[in-house]
């Protein structure tokens, strides 16, 4: 007798809850874990691994942003974390999803079964209690480490929640925190406050924190294209949906609407984009702007050292601070995991796991990833066509496994695309070398070969 046909899920955020979903639909057996005590990920604020402040909104709008399967109940454009949290929960609520997980209960090895790299005799996780979970939904943890074989993988923990943390040169003597265990602008009361990092976060918090600190300053190392949230009364990624331009027409003519709207960001002290605007992410932040031309905040250069309370600049420009807030980003962290098992030369290397399509290792080993994805709009559909996918993909083979010929040449035909040219994600954008932008798509083009994919698992008749 074979290895018993049953999936793991790791993690309980948007991404795991698609995965769960899509296997749910498409019959086949899984067990969910998830450290914190409910669903919801780095979206439930009081999550000890959630990297979300009181202040956190959707930087893409709810339309663009929510599963299909179930718009979101909410009037807002641009959601809060709050609003986001109780989403996910009807989600889980409405497809049965909850029970399925084991909260409380944190997955600290996945490792092949007798150190065979294939795969071909299952994944044995080990798991063993949290100890941080609030407990306050009916979850319980398991007691004590458990060890269960399972045929599949599939890794969905997200991609936020491991900070970088960049060494600072030299000695400060003030506070220094990173974005992700920001929570409330009430930490800058009085203070003098440097915000290293441009990005959305960064720019949102140095928002936050002109109206509480004593004075912000924002450093930046290179420059950014400012996307307004609001264009002709509509939120600015609705514009144009479902009729994507080609790269170089698309660049051409929002870089000029851009510099029309906000004029250049040179005026408001940032540097010139060394960059094409969509080959970085964009940041949907106005404000930052205002409040820089209002004196609000004044915009920095890149950091070169610290000596006391004294930051000097890479430009010879020194500061005085009493706090600095490192909106420097986050790492791809899979703990429980060798990194060769994904192809990936680990933490810190600079890239992505080298995944086909960003969900499978190109040796075909039974693992899985959803949301080790990035892209401008992409949503959480965009993950649950990741785990449409996955689920089309593992029902073949089971099918397979039953005597289906027709489902053996679907998984078969797959499988053989692993070794191929694979499929280009970057929709014509040269995306910048930063290990950021190493996982980094384009919706139009990844959606479109991800659904295609996923057509070509389905049995014939089966609706699309």
């Amino acid at each position: 007798m074979g290895l018993e046909r049953r999936v793991a899920v790791i993690g309980a955020g948007p991404s795991g809850l698609a995965a769960a979903r899509a296997l749910d639909r498409a019959g086949l057996a899984f067990d969910g874990y998830e450290a914190h005590s409910d669903v919801g990920g780095l979206w439930d604020i009081d999550n000890p691994r959630s990297t979300v402040y009181e202040s956190a909104h959707l930087i893409s709008s709810r339309t663009t942003t929510q599963f299909d399967e179930l718009p979101m109940d909410s009037a807002a454009d641009y959601p809060s974390h709050r609003e986001l949290l109780r989403y996910f929960r009807a989600y889980a609520d409405e497809f049965g999803l909850r029970d399925r997980f084991r909260f409380g209960t944190r997955v600290v090895a996945v490792e092949p079964v007798g150190g065979d790299d294939s795969g071909r005799s299952g994944w044995r996780v080990r798991s063993e209690p949290a100890g941080d979970a609030a407990g306050d939904t009916g979850g319980e943890a398991e007691s004590g480490t458990l060890e269960q074989t399972y045929s599949h993988v599939v890794v969905a923990n997200g991609t936020l929640a491991e900070p970088h943390v960049p060494a600072l040169a030299g000695t400060f003597d003030g506070e220094v925190m990173h974005s992700s265990a920001y929570k409330s602008a009430d930490v800058f009361a009085g203070k003098r406050v440097l915000v290293v990092g441009g990005g959305n976060s960064g720019c949102d918090i140095a928002v936050d924190a002109v109206h509480r600190a004593a004075s912000v300053d924002l450093s930046v190392r290179r420059g950014y294209w400012f996307v307004p949230r609001y264009l002709l009364g509509r939120p600015t990624d609705t514009l144009n949906r479902g009729r994507p331009l080609p790269a170089p027409i698309k660049q051409a003519v929002d870089s000029r609407l851009l510099r029309l709207l906000n004029g250049d960001p040179r005026r408001f002290g940032f540097p010139r984009p060394d960059h094409k605007i969509y080959e970085s992410h964009p940041v949907v932040n106005s404000l930052v702007l205002q409040h820089a031309g209002q004196g609000d905040l004044r915009v920095r250069a890149d950091v070169d050292r610290c000596e006391g309370s004294t930051v000097r600049f890479v430009d010879g420009s020194t500061g005085d601070y009493d706090l600095v807030l490192l909106a420097t980003g986050y790492r791809l962290d899979y703990p429980f995991l060798d990194p060769r098992h994904l192809a990936w030369d680990g933490p810190g290397s600079g890239t992505a796991p080298r995944l086909f399509c960003n969900i499978v290792p190109p040796s075909g080993n039974g693992l899985f990833v959803v949301g080790m994805l990035e892209a401008s709009g992409i949503g959480w559909q965009g993950r649950a066509e990741q785990a449409e996918l996955v689920a089309r993909y593992l029902a073949s083979e089971a099918a397979a496994d039953d005597g289906d010929a027709a489902a053996r040449e679907r998984a078969v035909r797959f499988r053989r695309r692993l070794s191929e040219p694979w499929p280009d994600l970057t929709g014509g954008y040269r995306y910048l070398g930063l290990e950021r932008m190493s996982y980094y798509v384009n919706k139009d083009a990844y959606r479109r070969t991800v659904r295609r994919l996923a057509d070509e698992l389905a049995p014939a008749g089966a609706a699309s």
